[in-house]
């Protein structure tokens, strides 16, 4: 078993990417909207020819545009699991999930054992006999994913399968995926815009913008210490980039001082992290130990929860997010903070990180 290799350059949508998925492993594939994350799913999964390219899994040629190779959708042993469940809403739960074995050629009785079987792993055997209409958005993705895997694919594409979920469904979806997924060693890439997500699910994460990966490496590496823009807005940390010189990272926001790795060379493209709790908001210029000091404009006052409000302040002039600092109610209300107005943001050096940019 040699898992999924993937090389596709699509021009009319951008896209040129090149990765690797191992045997068992969960690839979560992080990025804006537009970057190319779909296209590259569509270009696995045969749907789309690309103008250069080669996916090869387990050691089986899928896409070879240089040998003309291009094997079909329904024998790629592929699975989707989109955003919405798209059952066929004229079959009944267990005749969705036989689905897929019965097109793949076995017969009815086989087929409505291995709908019973799944359908009892994902909770949902009670309900075999019902139409889609009459099962919750959550049962319904759950009847999904027993679909997926009845077919016994050698990959599992999930684009966003929790994103139409309500507040409520998409936590038992979630547990139900990771349960499926470990257990039985299943090699997937997840598409998600959701940090809950890449984390409880996937083993390592790529980050593409723009049609390219900008970042990867271990899920929790990523979204703690990004070096790309969106990883670091995704998870909520404050990143800016820029030159490392002499005595700290050159930014559009200025230069910001902290603890630089040792990998770090001045000249080179390095960023400077640090959390939103670690910055402190001041009416006035700060006095005292903060070595970085940041004038802002508040464009949003927002609670995230408890006692604790999220300050955003205004894009920077080269368009990357604003910076964001995590303060009690209390100091919200001790300095009258609100939208549209200037204030000082401080950041102590040892709370910043500074390292290579990818």
């Amino acid at each position: 078993m040699s898992g999924l290799t993937a090389r596709a350059r699509v021009g009319s949508r951008g896209l040129d990417v090149e990765l690797a998925v191992a045997p068992g492993e969960v690839l979560a594939v992080l990025g804006p909207n537009g970057a190319g994350k779909s296209t590259l799913l569509d270009v696995v999964a045969g749907l789309l020819r690309p103008d250069d390219g080669r996916v090869v899994l387990d050691d089986r040629v899928l896409t070879d545009t240089k040998t003309d190779v291009a094997v079909p959708p329904h024998q790629r042993s592929v699975g989707l699991l989109a955003q919405e469940p798209l059952l066929f809403p004229h079959l009944t739960v267990r005749e969705n999930v036989a689905f897929a074995p019965r097109s793949a050629g076995r017969g009815r009785h086989e087929s409505y054992a291995t709908a019973t079987r799944w359908l009892d792993e994902v909770e949902m055997a009670g309900f075999a006999d019902r139409r889609p209409r009459r099962l919750s958005g959550g049962q319904a993705q759950r009847v999904a994913v027993a679909r997926a895997l009845a077919a016994e694919p050698g990959l599992l594409l999930l684009d966003e399968p929790m994103a139409a979920l309500d507040v409520g469904a998409a936590p038992a979806v979630r547990a139900l995926l990771r349960r499926v997924l470990r257990s039985d060693d299943r090699t997937a890439i997840l598409v998600t815009h959701d940090v809950l997500d890449a984390l409880s699910l996937a083993d390592r994460a790529v980050v593409i913008d723009r049609g390219k990966i900008v970042e990867e490496g271990p899920v929790e590496r990523v979204l703690t210490r990004p070096r790309s823009t969106f990883a670091a807005r995704i998870a909520g940390i404050n990143l800016l980039s820029g030159k490392l010189g002499a005595d700290g990272v050159e930014t559009v926001a200025g230069l910001v001082h902290g603890t630089t790795e040792d990998a770090c060379t001045p000249g080179d493209g390095a960023v400077a992290v640090f959390g939103p709790t670690a910055v402190a908001v001041h009416r006035a210029h700060p006095e005292g130990s903060p070595r970085n000091v940041f004038r802002v404009r508040i464009t949003e006052i927002t609670g995230i929860g408890g006692h604790t409000i999220r300050v955003r302040a205004e894009d920077h002039a080269d368009g990357s997010p604003g910076l964001i600092a995590d303060v009690t109610a209390g100091a919200v209300a001790e300095l009258d903070l609100a939208t549209g107005e200037d204030v000082w943001f401080a950041v102590k050096a040892t709370e910043v990180a500074v390292y290579p940019t990818a």
